[in-house]
């Protein structure tokens, strides 16, 4: 399992600074298959710092959910360093 992208990106605007959502559109390398599905995020920048990262995909997906999780996140808190993300 390998996330290749995240596209369609839209930043839907709340009144809170430190909690940005969003949704868009994951592509995703399973089994040699390309899949592509709607996510909906949310990134929290607590006091200290650190990122909350929540994840909900809009359409079932065939593969084991806490690895599956544990990717996307990891590649959104990526993305997010990166500067690929609106604000």
């Amino acid at each position: 399992m390998q996330v290749l992208e995240l596209k369609d990106i839209q930043h839907k605007d709340t009144p809170i600074y430190y909690r940005r959502f969003y949704n868009g559109t994951i592509v995703m390398e399973i089994m040699q298959k390309n899949v592509e599905r709607s996510i909906e995020f949310s990134i929290e920048t607590t006091p200290l710092g650190d990122k909350n990262i929540n994840v909900i995909f809009n359409q079932p997906v065939d593969y084991p959910m806490v690895p599956l999780l544990k990717e996307v996140k990891s590649y959104l808190d990526e993305f997010d360093r990166k500067g690929g993300l609106p604000v």
